[in-house]
């Protein structure tokens, strides 16, 4: 336990450095992030000598708790300047939270006449999280063997990362590769007219999928179907994996089945409601091509950004657009939700298993990547789509009991665990936000926003008993 303090120790005295950094650069909020970074430059301090300051081998009943209180510690850390601000402490952490889990809901309105430095905290906060949760998911949950992402070890490890043998090399790479694509995107939005200050804070948004923007307008304030074709591209971007960056660049094997499964889907969604929309509503076809792809991706990808309240559509993009909260990006990425590979195997599965109810002396094995599943990737996936449930259930009764309607609940829910943002609805759709919500149901969806971001078990785990008495 003594390391999975010291981490926690180093996660403060980093977020206390980075608030000291964004004091030098924004004075009207200066002493705000100096009285912020003295308190975790001090706690953090404490930490690491209260733990010994030395290296342990972690054991992998640790991991669960280091993963699960890394991000406690970084959305309460995140959120103390925004309480010291003027947010209330449920609404801090709640940004905090939503943003460290690159979810992008928001409870501030009036984003146009916030302070810059506030503004960049928070794009800082998912521009952290996005990275933090792609060496997470590389290096943690397929040890952990969580929702069956011991698969994403195998076909990270031996399809062209053996170049990268150690973990930190990896992680060094995974970071110099988000660097380079969160430059590009910065060079796109600048291009394309955006001020040095907002082409930053939307490129640390657009590549981590979260989706916090500096306008109350989303990425709609910005009027230019040339940005809204880059924010389309780099969302795409964050949501491949990004082991498949590295193996694409050092072994030139692009070939991998979750990233054709996503884009083929994309495809075909975004073709089908452009068609839609142009022959139920003479919308004209470019025009509707690009507000469909923007806002397509941005879902799927669960980046959470919005050109336009495509809950005005009508009925047929609504639910379109609620059951594309569901799907998420690739694993391996910045991306919520389910992740394209679960899909993947949980409908190969399913087809093995209806293949062998019919033919009973067949043999069916399901594969992924040209290997056959293994059952117990197949109950992991099939354990995480039950919990991924079972909490989107859960979520939506306790909303209900608050007094919000259905719509509001069910897409609350859905949205927070999935790590979306925007739901659907008047009150949390894209032209709202989630500050009209009572306290209780704010805290609520900022435990679905964990969960669903720690993929379930992560955090489940630590709630059994025999978890605990193993440890001892």
């Amino acid at each position: 336990m003594n390391f999975v303090i010291f981490v926690n120790g180093l996660l403060l005295l980093g977020m206390g450095a980075l608030m000291g950094l964004t004091a030098l650069a924004f004075s009207a909020t200066r002493g705000i992030f100096l009285e912020a970074a003295i308190i975790l430059l001090f706690t953090g301090g404490c930490l690491c000598l209260a733990s010994g300051a030395h290296m342990e081998r972690l054991h992998r009943l640790h991991s669960f708790i280091l993963t699960s209180s890394a991000w406690v510690v970084a959305a309460s850390a995140g959120a103390l300047p925004l309480w010291l601000w003027r947010l209330s402490p449920t609404d801090a952490f709640f940004e905090a939270m939503s943003g460290i889990t690159t979810t992008g809901s928001t409870v501030i309105t009036g984003l146009d006449g916030i302070e810059p430095g506030i503004l960049m905290w928070r794009a800082i906060l998912q521009w952290i999280g996005g990275v933090g949760f792609i060496i997470v998911g590389i290096a943690i949950l397929p040890i952990m063997r969580v929702g069956g992402m011991q698969l994403f070890q195998t076909e990270s490890s031996e399809r062209g990362e053996k170049a990268f043998a150690s973990a930190a090399h990896f992680a060094s790479a995974t970071i110099w590769v988000y660097l380079g694509i969160t430059g590009l995107c910065i060079l796109a939005y600048a291009a394309g007219g955006m001020t040095e200050f907002e082409a930053i804070t939307h490129a640390f948004a657009t590549v981590s999928t979260g989706g916090y923007s500096t306008s109350d307008a989303s990425f709609g304030h910005f009027d230019s179907a040339y940005l809204q074709w880059m924010g389309t591209v780099f969302m795409l971007a964050g949501a491949l994996p990004f082991a498949w960056y590295i193996r694409v660049l050092h072994r030139r094997v692009i070939r991998s089945e979750q990233v054709q499964g996503l884009v083929s889907m994309l495809v075909v969604v975004v073709l089908l409601l452009t068609a839609w929309r142009v022959l139920s509503g003479g919308q004209p076809i470019l025009e509707s091509l690009r507000l469909v792809a923007f806002n397509v991706v941005s879902v799927v990808t669960t980046t959470g950004f919005a050109t336009a309240d495509y809950t005005t559509w009508g009925p047929v993009a609504a639910v379109a657009f609620f059951l594309l909260t569901f799907i998420g990006g690739c694993t391996g990425s910045t991306a919520g939700g389910a992740k394209m590979m679960r899909w993947i195997v949980c409908i190969r599965s399913v087809n093995a298993q209806m293949k062998r109810v019919g033919y009973p002396s067949g043999v069916f094995t399901p594969r992924y990547e040209k290997r056959a599943i293994e059952p117990d990737v197949e109950s992991g996936v099939t354990t995480f789509f039950v919990l991924y449930s079972a909490t989107i259930f859960a979520i939506v009764v306790v909303l209900d009991l608050y007094g919000l309607d259905f719509s509001t609940s069910i897409s609350g829910a859905v949205t927070a665990v999935a790590n979306v943002g925007p739901g659907i609805g008047d009150i949390i759709g894209p032209a709202g936000n989630f500050a009209p919500l009572p306290d209780g149901a704010k805290w609520t969806l900022a435990f679905g926003m964990y969960a669903g971001r720690l993929e379930m078990l992560t955090v489940y785990v630590l709630f059994m008993p025999r978890f605990w008495a193993a440890l001892s």
